[in-house]
């Protein structure tokens, strides 16, 4: 499955097409690798995911082509998540 439709539809970023800018911007990486909206994801592999002030981290479990709101989240698994940025002055 495309990276972009993953995104999608999983809900780790509620539209295709902001899932698309977020990838093409070098803001997602597929184990390690930035990945690009074309790229393919399989069950097992890890994305890293720079949103704004946050880093998550998650490992894709399940992969559909639909699914339901309540279902979405278990198609990955949170492995971190944490906030960047905005570092505080020594003064």
């Amino acid at each position: 499955m495309r990276l972009d439709k993953f995104l999608k539809v999983s809900r780790l970023i509620k539209r295709r097409t902001l899932a698309k800018e977020v990838s093409d911007q070098g803001r997602i990486e597929i184990n390690g690798k930035e990945a690009k909206a074309s790229s393919t994801v399989k069950v097992g592999d890890e994305l890293t995911i720079r949103l704004g002030q946050r880093k998550i981290t998650a490992r894709i479990d399940r992969i559909q082509d639909t699914t339901r709101k309540e279902e979405a989240a278990e198609m990955y698994t949170i492995i971190n998540e944490e906030r960047i940025g905005q570092s505080e002055f020594p003064f």
